[in-house]
């Protein structure tokens, strides 16, 4: 959204300089757009396409809500209540934020260390007021490092959240597959549709590095050889 509203600007100087108003509005519309987007995949056929939508199918699992074709037809009232609390959210967000803008802009000069720290001490007291365990209390911190040691090396922490949710899925579904095809492994390639969903997955899985591999000898050029006039 920031590239292509750049692209289109009649002022393609002010990005990235003075603060342009177009590429704060655009990303924040796609964004905004994409948040909502996501539950389009997960109520229909249970698929989380982001951390946020792989948390609420949990939470949808905790309640004995399974998302998925037949939710619209047994579940409907859930389903158009979720999506009349959208509208409802956006009209209440309006009324809050523009009167506490200042309020918002002022939290951002809080020193990063003191910011972490309360959310610690939050993020501690609701897990212990939860079960009273101290075995939660070491997995949170346990998590909290690795987050933070993916975060500090860039790496993503969106598909470990989903890998989480959609792992015990995936295992139950897999022995429901070994089962019905008394372990035959030919199952998953010989119906035309699970083929074409693994040959997906695994062009998903290994093209970005192919692409960034082609990139890369793209950008070097051909290898300059020593002695060649």
């Amino acid at each position: 959204s920031y590239a292509i509203e750049k692209k289109l600007s009649k002022h393609k100087q002010e990005f990235g300089t003075v603060g342009a108003i177009e590429g704060v509005a655009g990303p924040e519309a796609a964004n905004n757009a994409s948040a909502a987007g996501v539950l389009v995949p997960m109520l229909t056929l249970g698929l989380p396409t982001s951390a946020t939508a792989a948390i609420m199918l949990s939470a949808f699992q905790s309640y004995g809500i399974n998302p998925g074709p037949l939710l619209l037809t047994t579940q409907g009232d859930l389903v158009w209540g979720l999506i009349a609390s959208l509208f409802i959210a956006n009209v209440i967000l309006v009324i809050l934020n523009l009167p506490l803008i200042g309020l918002w802009v002022r939290l951002l000069k809080i020193p990063a260390p003191q910011l972490y720290a309360g959310i610690l001490v939050f993020a501690t007291v609701g897990t212990y007021g939860i079960s009273q365990s101290p075995i939660d209390l070491v997995i949170l911190y346990l998590l909290g490092a690795a987050g933070y040691l993916m975060r500090r090396f860039d790496f993503p922490t969106a598909p470990v959240i989903i890998g989480m949710i959609l792992g015990p899925l995936a295992e139950t579904q897999f022995r429901r597959a070994m089962t019905i095809s008394n372990g035959d492994w030919s199952v998953f390639y010989k119906h035309p549709l699970s083929l074409t969903l693994l040959t997906l997955a695994f062009i998903g899985l290994v093209g970005p590095h192919i692409w960034a591999y082609i990139e890369h000898r793209r950008r070097r050029g051909p290898e300059h050889v020593p002695g060649d006039a």
